[in-house]
């Protein structure tokens, strides 16, 4: 969708979640993210009313709100109090008859889970670093390293350290010790992939639009180790990683290169279902793009590299905001083609 052919008129409903019993920093770095987005839809032209979920009442929440009157722009990352439940949102927003920006419910479950992307993105060829799961240490028949270990159910690099890379059948074991004893949850073993990582962001239904991709530099950094997108990387501006892994972009590609990694990202984009708009994690070695992740409803935070990408692409954020309303929007008879609400 062009964004001259963007309809203002979608009144949206902006959904985000909020639990209290979060420190006071990460509450207010969410209230701020939210009333920055809400900004800069109402700047475009949408009216934008924000709604706040603070517990297990989403459909008492939207009891005051018809689902033919607004486009809800989905901000919630879960319901409060439980976590990995993003699909639980989405899923009450289907049951209520809304359409809303993002993924639906049984993509974003099955982008919760590790094992079924990568399931996903082998039926389809697509290239993803050779992995195994383990639920328990014994037996460990893993030969090949270095390795990364990540519990196989989290998102954002919940758990991923510097110690998540290992070198030998010891530090193996006792980094899936560590995921199976911290997390409750199986362990992911993966061939690390020692090269050049891009986050490539995806936008569009059917015809799909590949913003300029983001290559994380990580050239401060001379041991494997260092050099990967750690939980501190994105959410601690104290911690080294947050400081001193840079960002290229656009990344700096052969024409060859580039068409390569845009064709893997859409490849991989259509592989896990995405719908609106999603974040590729890819890593280059030896002439291939290995595929990490897939991100449906990746942070669209103004400085997350989504929004970066798309402001290099001539996409800045209220317009980016305003594309994917639209593009929710195509899904619903209920939004005529003409402008009027039915």
């Amino acid at each position: 969708m062009d964004t001259q052919h963007c309809r203002l008129d979608l009144p949206v409903l902006l959904l985000y979640n909020l639990d209290r019993h979060w420190p006071p920093d990460a509450i207010s770095e969410v209230l701020d993210l939210t009333n920055r987005l809400s900004q800069a839809l109402l700047e475009i032209g949408h009216s934008t009313e924000m709604v706040c979920l603070e517990g297990n009442n989403l459909n008492h929440l939207l009891n005051d709100h018809r689902p033919d009157q607004f486009i809800v722009f989905n901000w919630c990352e879960e319901i409060p109090g439980l976590p990995r439940s993003a699909a639980q949102v989405a899923t009450h927003l289907e049951d209520l008859g809304f359409v809303f920006t993002g993924a639906d419910s049984k993509a974003l479950a099955l982008s919760q889970d590790k094992r079924q992307i990568k399931q996903c993105l082998i039926e389809k060829q697509i290239a993803t670093p050779c992995w195994e799961i383990y639920e328990r240490t014994h037996p460990i028949d893993w030969e090949s390293f270095p390795a990364i270990v990540k519990p196989v159910f989290e998102h954002c690099s919940f758990g991923i350290t510097h110690e998540s890379v290992v070198y030998d059948a010891c530090s193996l074991r006792q980094q899936v010790e560590y995921v199976l004893d911290t997390f409750h949850q199986p362990a992911l073993v993966e061939d690390f992939i020692d090269g050049r990582e891009f986050h490539v962001s995806v936008i569009g239904n059917g015809r799909l639009r590949v913003l300029p991709a983001a290559e994380m530099d990580f050239s401060a950094f001379p041991e494997p180790s260092g050099r990967l997108c750690t939980y501190d990387s994105k959410f601690d501006p104290k911690s080294s990683d947050y400081q001193l892994i840079g960002l290229k972009l656009p990344a700096p590609l052969s024409r060859e290169e580039q068409q390569l990694l845009e064709a893997t990202a859409v490849a991989a984009y259509q592989a896990a279902s995405c719908r609106d708009y999603a974040r590729m994690d890819i890593r280059l070695r030896d002439g291939i793009f290995y595929v990490l992740d897939v991100n449906p409803n990746a942070d669209l935070s103004p400085d997350a590299s989504l929004a970066l990408a798309a402001e290099v692409a001539g996409l800045p954020y209220g317009q980016l905001g305003s594309l994917l309303v639209n593009l929710a929007a195509q899904r619903s008879p209920k939004f005529d083609q003409k402008g009027s609400i039915r």
